[in-house]
């Protein structure tokens, strides 16, 4: 894919690390289309560049407008070289107390919105036989965390959703990075986050100081949104990108932690596993063809 003037469309660029992907890939002389929420946040985004920086006003949980929304990008600007979904939001709860309804929600956004965003975008992708895109996960994505379990859970579907689609499109030229941020100063865990209502007192020894440590740590996270914008556009140019891709020292820890204790389980459990496959039976043995032709030359003698 070429450097510079290439047309990027991200979702949920008017702040955090949307917002930083748009202002390091306009700095690289690339064209950025913006998903926003309200007309400040329209006027505010094209603010960052007088011809390169457009927005569009879009919730991408209206799944019947996006294919339009796109098609109307194309027209006017040409087509989109790069899709990053980025738009998202974290859901803190426990799960016996949130309530269905924020599941569903937290899934339109999440991973809904997502794959509509995907849909529009890659028939031109696969007509051109070029493209990338990049979906935005967690390393919650990687491992299951007290108390965030709706939010794991969208972004373990997004991340498995990344891995099969890059095997349905890579030999059609489009490639496709899950990529799993780590803790970053954004607002995700401050008012960003849609918080549910305590209930059940059992919880609180294993709850309480989690929501407390996130609340305090909000503002302070060891991830820095610019760096994270210009691994973006890394992996962007690369020749052969990731299909996953963790940024950040705590998500790469997280993980590894994760696998080595999946790797210790499964391996004290392998005994159960190996036992679920039919018994092979022992195959009857019939006399080959030059036994049988040795008998009758003996009897012959």
């Amino acid at each position: 894919m070429r450097n510079g003037n290439r047309l990027y469309l991200i979702t949920g660029a008017s702040g955090g690390l949307g917002r930083a992907f748009a202002e390091a890939a306009l700095c690289a002389g690339e064209r950025v289309v913006g998903t926003v929420r309200s007309e400040t946040d329209r006027v505010r985004f094209e603010s960052l560049h007088a011809t390169a920086a457009k927005a569009v006003i879009l919730d991408v949980r209206n799944f019947d407008s996006i294919e339009s929304v796109v098609r109307q990008i194309e027209d006017d600007l040409g087509p989109i070289d790069v899709l990053v979904n980025n738009a998202g939001y974290g859901h803190e709860g426990v799960l016996e107390e949130s309530p269905l309804d924020e599941l569903i929600r937290q899934f339109e956004v999440n991973v809904f919105g997502a794959v509509a965003m995907i849909k529009a975008v890659l028939p031109g992708m696969r007509s051109r036989r070029s493209g990338h895109i990049i979906n935005i996960t967690s390393m919650a994505g990687h491992t299951g965390l007290p108390g965030i379990a709706y939010y794991c859970g969208s972004k373990f579907a997004l991340e498995g959703i990344s891995d099969s689609l890059s095997k349905e499109v890579r030999a059609l030229g489009i490639r496709v990075t899950a990529v799993a941020p780590g803790s970053f100063r954004t607002e995700w865990a401050g008012r960003s986050m849609v918080r549910s209502e305590r209930s059940i007192a059992d919880y609180d020894p294993i709850f309480d100081p989690v929501r407390q440590r996130r609340q305090e740590y909000s503002g302070h996270q060891a991830g820095d949104p610019t760096k994270a914008a210009q691994a973006i556009l890394r992996i962007v140019d690369a020749p052969e990108p990731p299909t996953h891709l963790l940024l950040g020292s705590d998500a790469r820890r997280l993980v590894e932690e994760h696998r080595k204790t999946l790797e210790r389980e499964f391996e004290k459990w392998q005994s159960v596993t190996r036992s679920t496959s039919f018994e092979q039976q022992p195959q009857a043995t019939e006399p080959t063809l030059t036994a049988d032709c040795n008998c009758r030359e003996r009897a012959s003698n």
